[in-house]
Parts: C-alpha cells; sequence; structure tokens
C-alpha cells in the first residue's frame, strides 16, 4: 500500500507529522477513510476518534473535538482543536468538565449560544472518557 503524508495541527503544537497508510477521521456527515490518492477534499471534523494507520501498520487512535481536514496531492492536513493520545487525557479533568457542562445545562435560564457551548463541552467531555476507558 502506497503512503501518504499527514500533519495535525493544534492551536498549541504540531501534534503529528509523518507518512501514513491511512486516517480515519470523524466527518460531519460521518466517519471517512482517507487513502494514497484520494480525490482532493476539504471537510470540517466533529468530536470523535482519529485512527491513523502507520507505515507498519500499527493503528494509533486520538480523541478530537473536531475542526477541518484538507486532502490534496497525497498530503493531509488537520487542524484541530484538540488532538490527544489515551495518555494526554486527565480523566479528573474530563470528569470535571462533564460535571460543569451538566451543571450548566441544568440551569433554567441561558441563551441558546449558553446552552449550545454546554452541549459541546458535554460532548466532548463524554468523548474523552469514552476514548480513556477504552485503554485502561
Amino acid at each position: 500500500m502506497e503512503e501518504l503524508f499527514i500533519e495535525v495541527v493544534t492551536p498549541s503544537k504540531t501534534a503529528y507529522s509523518g507518512n501514513i497508510k491511512s486516517v480515519t477521521v470523524p466527518g460531519t456527515l460521518g466517519n471517512f477513510q482517507v487513502l494514497h490518492n484520494h480525490a482532493p477534499i476539504m471537510s470540517s471534523l466533529e468530536i470523535g476518534i482519529v485512527k491513523i494507520v502507520d507505515p507498519e501498520g500499527k493503528i494509533l487512535e486520538y480523541c478530537t473535538s473536531g475542526g477541518t481536514i484538507e486532502v490534496l496531492n497525497n498530503k493531509i492536513t488537520v487542524l484541530a482543536e484538540s488532538f490527544e493520545s489515551p495518555d494526554e487525557i486527565d480523566t479528573r479533568r474530563a470528569e470535571e468538565s462533564e460535571k460543569r457542562a451538566r451543571e450548566r445545562l441544568a440551569r433554567k435560564s441561558q441563551t441558546e449560544f449558553d446552552l449550545d457551548r454546554a452541549e459541546f463541552a458535554l460532548h466532548r467531555s463524554l468523548n474523552r472518557l469514552k476514548f480513556k476507558k477504552k485503554y485502561l
């Protein structure tokens, strides 16, 4: 199988950079896989799991809270809000985030914007906890 090059960038760092066999990402309309010679595409990414297959066939998984992906000429660029390996996830912090989000959702007088932010925070924390639990 031929390879592609991927670079994953977050606001704070280059989280991953190198050759891969494939990547599966959580797109807005569902998960999709990118292989060698994929058609050019730009897409938004949702909260979910990114699966990278490295050149040796090893599957690497990362938790993301969304972003964008561009595929062009066997080069993939992912701009992600977050991109964490299981070891990088702090379970206590994710549990606290879940608790805060649930408390914010329970409040009666909120704007729609505040509710959307609380729902996003809850979804993100639950995704992180589920992902971390898989590796415990």
